[in-house]
């Protein structure tokens, strides 16, 4: 079993939440605050402590607006038999991949897309079922199968996904080559859609934000590090254990997205 880490699951959500709730994407419209929470968790989570109850419960009550985000932590927490919705492996399960995934039946992520996503509603029958499809093929509830199998958001903007936004959204790993006022040059794998397939594209360069008003969500970033990017914004630096997870779930989801036509 992983680790337990209680209450930073939280904190790690923020990270992630953060730009696509800037944009306006999804969440709800308050994206100062929950900056604000990301960037003084930022000691405690990497001291291993605990943010304090009442910013945990406030950064908790922000979170549950996320009408994708929150339904699939509780789907993992719950299947799991954990009581906290924010403990950090549920919160790593879903952004990165680890073993909680695997304890998510099928029968359970069915439900989940139908009642909780609400993707019979919002998917025409044909896409529909093309996408539940891919939980017999084995679908996980990770934050990528969500982007690269479900070819529409399902956020603010219920519009269709073009390979770019695909890529923008999808959680990527990249290797820090340089670090110049307040943003990172990334070497990152794009997703890339050729001859009729998605697949990761050779790697390339791109630059990233890593600090707003000299705040961040990680404490000093060097060159060679290896971090999380979502919407271009640096989530978050990562273990080589965590990079070849996401890069293993990342896979998987392309892969059952190439079961059907996007």
């Amino acid at each position: 079993m992983l680790p337990a880490s209680p209450n930073n699951g939280a904190v790690l959500c923020s990270r992630y939440a953060y730009m696509p709730n800037k944009l306006q994407y999804c969440g709800g419209d308050d994206n100062l605050t929950l900056f604000e929470y990301a960037t003084q968790g930022v000691e405690s989570v990497r001291n291993n402590g605990n943010v304090s109850g009442e910013k945990i419960e406030g950064l908790v009550q922000i979170l549950e607006e996320f009408a994708t985000l929150y339904p699939y932590l509780k789907l993992i927490a719950g299947a799991n038999h954990l009581k906290d919705i924010f403990d950090r492996r549920v919160a790593e399960a879903y952004w990165l991949g680890n073993s909680l995934l695997l304890g998510v039946q099928k029968s359970q992520l069915y439900e989940h897309l139908v009642e909780a996503q609400e993707l019979k509603k919002k998917l025409k029958p044909a896409l529909f079922k093309k996408v539940v499809g891919t939980i017999p093929e084995g679908a996980l509830p990770h934050h990528n199968f969500h982007v690269i199998s479900i070819p529409k958001r399902t956020g603010h903007y219920p519009v269709e996904h073009t390979v770019e936004t695909m890529d923008a959204c999808k959680i990527s790993w990249g290797q820090v080559k340089q670090v110049n006022d307040g943003k990172v040059l990334v070497k990152y794998y794009p997703l890339v859609h050729e001859n009729g397939r998605l697949a990761l594209g050779e790697a390339q360069d791109k630059w990233c934000q890593w600090q707003k008003n000299e705040s961040s969500f990680v404490a000093g970033i060097k060159i060679n590090d290896w971090v999380t990017i979502h919407w271009d914004w640096v989530c978050d630096k990562i273990s080589e254990a965590q990079r070849h997870n996401l890069r293993y779930y990342t896979e998987l989801s392309i892969n059952l997205a190439n079961s059907f036509v996007i």
